[in-house]
């Protein structure tokens, strides 16, 4: 499987600090916020990857390279400075990632969710982690029923962690530009289309400084875990 990190934002949240800094450098328990991600997927199985580019993306090009100090193959999808909102930055990805399911993480989410758990091949058109509403997002955003179906109602609702698994026929309707992912996904969730989980573990949506600070103390104060080897995704 294929793999997308979404970097392209311009962070306006966290300026000052995106002012010179693309918000997956930040640092975070010493590395870059993206490193933390590549190295998650690297242990998963992952050996390509996609990371879209526009706001200061010449850093990310120059810090990250080919991948292989990770022991990945990255490729980069350049976009305009405005850059091309979630959806429309996968879409014109889409001829690097192929045609089978590839895995989407947005690049400014830290989290230790095992992406080896992920399906390799959902039974729809998308598969979704879905997290407990943070504090600043208490009214989530999609409900996962007890079917593993997801919706925008039926159940208690739970926030879109960033984590997905989606298939390209999500965006055989589409055309190039500008445009966000979430119609798309609650196109196919009329149809019955979208499937998820819901992960208990650490996750953060870096969206603030406050947020970036919290985590950095959260994750310097934890206790180093133990090397352990995981199987690949799929397997």
């Amino acid at each position: 499987m294929k793999a997308m990190i979404l970097a392209a934002g311009r962070g306006e949240r966290m300026r000052p600090l995106t002012d010179h800094t693309p918000k997956p450098l930040l640092p975070v328990a010493g590395r870059p916020l993206i490193v933390h991600q590549l190295t998650a997927l690297q242990a998963a199985g992952i050996a390509e990857l996609v990371i879209n580019t526009g706001h200061l993306g010449a850093q990310l090009t120059s810090v990250l390279g080919d991948g292989g100090t990770w022991g990945l193959r990255i490729v980069y999808s350049p976009e305009p400075p405005d850059a091309l909102e979630t959806g429309g930055g996968i879409f014109q990805a889409l001829p690097l990632l192929g045609s089978e399911p590839f895995l989407v993480v947005n690049g400014d989410v830290w989290t230790d969710y095992p992406f080896v758990h992920l399906p390799a091949a959902p039974v729809g058109l998308a598969h979704l982690v879905l997290v407990d509403n943070p504090p600043h997002h208490p009214v989530g955003d999609f409900a996962l029923c007890d079917d593993g179906q997801v919706g925008e109602t039926g159940a208690a609702r739970l926030t879109f962690s960033g984590i997905s698994v989606l298939r390209p026929e999500l965006f055989a309707d589409c055309v190039p530009g500008r445009f966000p992912l979430g119609p798309l996904l609650r196109r196919a969730m009329t149809d019955g289309q979208v499937t998820g989980e819901h992960y208990r573990g650490g996750w953060r949506d870096i969206g603030t400084p406050q947020r970036l600070a919290e985590l950095d103390d959260q994750l310097r104060r934890r206790p180093k875990a133990q090397p352990s080897s995981s199987p690949a995704i799929g397997d």
